[in-house]
């Protein structure tokens, strides 16, 4: 029988990309998600669309969910065929807006994790990917390697998805539960997020609206093309015992001023830019150590920067009459 999987946070920008992808290799999929309104719905209502019309659709089943609910939760876990794993890619992402509405952060991401948690124990199921973050690194050495203490976070964003990867180890060493923690380092890609920073220079620039820059545009980010995040995701299934991976570009990182200069090539267009003062919360710098990847799963990113970056432009120009009312 087909392997089936919980991935949750299914309409979201990289979850459903692993649920495209895992539908592709013939898999089962249930994805839940509970589509709220963080950033405009119409974009998650899109991927979703994309999921439902897949060759294998057949295969997709969604469920408007929240891992917040414990009884939902529960009763899907009792209705449905045991999960050969469980994904949980659904959290409150954001290192700015957790300063503004930090609770929502540990709902989610803690004690949606522990009720995921608690009902794979209840159920048996012995298998889950957790996503979590690179901006644990705060303050570190580069480029950054998984056995560097993560214990000062910046903002309760970091704070949130750090108590999640520690619940998940209490969970291994409980009752053996097998986790792969994957550390996402700046995903970009078609469908993405309006409030991370390439969808919203793509718009701003397209537009010829002010970029608001926070800082000089000198601070660099390790990008990852959301294709290999999610090949990255899916093949972190496999047995490790309890692994924390980095999923990252691993190559040098690029600057704001960089990535700017590059969209206004692909757009034909000059960027205006507003800057403002650089946040507390952000970092200079993240550059991921990768070579844990590539020896437990063979992983390591496929598509560069400059092709990302023109898949990227050309989804925004494809997709323009949607997207106009998008708020960034």
């Amino acid at each position: 029988m087909s392997k089936k999987y919980l991935v949750t946070g299914a309409a979201g920008f990289i979850a459903s990309q692993v649920c495209h992808q895992l539908l592709n290799q013939g898999f089962k999929v249930l994805g839940v998600d509970n589509l709220n309104d963080y950033y405009d719905v119409k974009l998650k209502n899109w991927r979703l669309q994309q999921l439902k019309t897949h060759t294998n659709a057949h295969n997709f089943t969604f469920t408007d969910l929240d891992i917040e609910d414990q009884t939902k939760l529960n009763y899907l876990f009792q209705a449905e065929v045991p999960f050969d794993a469980v994904l949980n890619l659904a959290a409150r992402a954001g290192v700015r807006y957790s300063m503004e509405n930090p609770h929502v952060y540990l709902s989610t991401n803690v004690e949606g994790t522990l009720n995921l948690l608690e009902c794979m124990r209840a159920k048996g199921c012995k298998k889950l990917v957790l996503a979590s973050t690179s901006s644990l690194y705060a303050g570190q050495k580069m480029p950054f390697t998984e056995n560097l203490a993560v214990n000062e976070p910046l903002s309760p964003y970091a704070a949130s998805k750090k108590a999640g990867e520690l619940m998940a180890y209490s969970y291994h060493k409980l009752y053996q539960i097998d986790v792969s923690v994957v550390r996402f380092f700046t995903v970009f890609g078609p469908a993405g997020r309006p409030d991370m920073s390439i969808f919203r220079f793509i718009k701003w620039i397209d537009e010829e609206a002010p970029i608001k820059l926070f800082g000089d545009g000198s601070q660099s980010r390790d990008f990852t093309y959301v294709d290999d995040i999610a090949r990255g995701t899916i093949a972190a299934i496999q047995d490790v015992g309890y692994e924390i991976i980095n999923l990252g570009g691993g190559r040098n990182p690029v600057s704001l001023n960089i990535i700017i200069y590059k969209l206004e090539e692909f757009l034909g267009k000059k960027a205006k830019i507003d800057y403002k003062p650089f946040h507390v919360a952000d970092l200079m710098e993240t550059w991921a150590d990768i070579s844990k990847a590539k020896s437990l799963f063979g992983w390591e990113p496929q598509i560069s920067l400059d092709e990302g970056l023109e898949k990227s432009v050309q989804w925004y120009m494809d997709n323009r009459n949607l997207l106009k009312e998008v708020l960034v």
